[in-house]
């Protein structure tokens, strides 16, 4: 009898107990049952609602479950056989202080990638972690798992058995690049000033006079972790675009949109375009010249950035599809040439971004930066959905214009943040 005569037959009832046992490491296929569950949700024979309703009761009550069985029995268990794995008193005292400061960052995640989520729950459990802790990121990690594949499996509808091997590997390559920058943020902050030495004394090149607040140090190397990040990215989206990797990216990317924005938001989409224009760029670009002219100290170094970053961004767009020379979907008729990468999204992300950071850094108001980083997060992805919705550029074209845009801004930071510590003699020295 196959999954889908199982869940025709019993339901919520299946969905329930089908990710309660996933949940206490019983070999079964999570994120196809949900998927399934979101096809027949797409067909009519399921509701929506309640199908994440009993999807989120399983998969919490399964790791609620796990959690306690590790408490119980985890301990006790390592104490009288770890050692056989290098697991001993030692070894596992440390792993619990480590654990209980910093693997609760990871929980969220771990749900997308298979054998890992069937024994965070013990794992959590056996090196007691704080049960309320546990389960406030366990839980919402684990709602946000099945809530997603249920949509996905709805949105994809009856393409979901055609696109359902590429989207897992996609979600688990987020899982890991997400788990990979928690770890990367955690080693920021624990090794934050011995990196920063280095980092500056490489960057700067023994310069042995430099004035700079913790601040300002803490700057450069977040900008510095930002372009090793960027740059790694850009050189993997370059590999795929010499080895012509990207056509199934692009139609399940392309295939997801379309679906999800149906025609009735065409007109819409069509303004959104707007988006990606002098409409939004010009007043940009003076607010942040006039919020440097009133507030800030360096006026001449970052007035002198802000235009090459908007200017420097356009040549650099300029040169690098004329480098790839890649040619845009087909769409109406209408086809756009030179499209990778995006212009829209890189000058997007260069020009918003990069206003947004020269007025934000004098800024106090935490909440208030809070809010204009995730607007214009905002603003950058709908102009990106934009172009993918109207097929005038492919998803991969979008998203490496994300990429290209987060070099040029992370190396414009990082360079601008180091000027700013060199002393003004030696920085306009004629």
């Amino acid at each position: 009898m196959g999954i889908t005569t199982w869940l025709e037959q019993y339901g919520y009832g299946l969905i329930f107990m089908a990710l309660f046992l996933e949940m206490l490491a019983l070999p079964l296929p999570g994120e196809m049952m949900m998927s399934y569950t979101g096809l027949f949700v797409y067909e009519g024979k399921l509701n929506l609602v309640l199908s994440m309703i009993s999807a989120s009761a399983g998969v919490t009550a399964g790791v609620t479950l796990s959690y306690w069985i590790g408490y119980k029995l985890g301990q006790p268990f390592l104490r009288k056989y770890g050692h056989r794995v290098h697991l001993g008193e030692e070894q596992l005292a440390r792993m619990n202080v480590w654990f209980e400061k910093y693997g609760d960052k990871l929980l969220f995640f771990a749900y997308f990638i298979p054998g890992v989520r069937h024994i965070t729950g013990y794992f959590c459990g056996a090196t007691r972690m704080p049960f309320r802790k546990y389960a406030i990121y366990a839980y919402s990690g684990a709602i946000f798992w099945v809530c997603l594949f249920i949509s996905l499996g709805r949105v994809l509808g009856p393409k979901w058995e055609i696109y359902h091997q590429s989207v897992n590997r996609y979600m688990i390559i987020f899982a890991i690049a997400s788990a990979l920058l928690t770890v990367m943020i955690y080693v920021l902050k624990k090794y934050r000033q011995r990196m920063l030495a280095g980092s500056i004394v490489l960057l700067t090149k023994g310069i042995h006079h430099f004035h700079s607040l913790g601040k300002v140090r803490f700057l450069v190397l977040s900008a510095f972790a930002a372009l090793v990040l960027f740059v790694s990215l850009m050189l993997g989206l370059i590999q795929d675009f010499l080895a012509h990797e990207f056509n199934q990216f692009d139609e399940v990317a392309t295939y997801i949109v379309r679906s999800l924005f149906g025609p009735d938001w065409h007109n819409l989409m069509n303004h959104l375009t707007q988006l990606g224009s002098i409409y939004l760029y010009g007043p940009l670009i003076a607010a942040a010249a006039v919020w440097i002219v009133v507030g800030a100290s360096d006026k001449l170094l970052e007035l002198s950035f802000l235009f090459w970053v908007v200017i420097g961004g356009e040549w650099l767009d300029d040169g690098l599809r004329l480098l790839f020379h890649r040619p845009g979907p087909v769409a109406a008729g209408f086809q756009l040439f030179n499209t990778f990468p995006s212009e829209e999204t890189l000058t997007s992300i260069t020009v918003c971004g990069f206003s947004a950071f020269l007025i934000l850094r004098h800024y106090k108001n935490g909440l208030v930066r809070v809010l204009v980083v995730a607007a214009i997060i905002f603003i950058c992805l709908l102009i990106g959905v934009s172009r993918i919705y109207l097929q005038v550029q492919f998803p991969s074209d979008v998203v490496a214009g994300y990429v290209f845009g987060g070099v040029w801004i992370s190396l414009n930071v990082l360079l601008l943040e180091i000027l700013r510590m060199l002393p003004a003699n030696k920085r306009f020295a004629a």
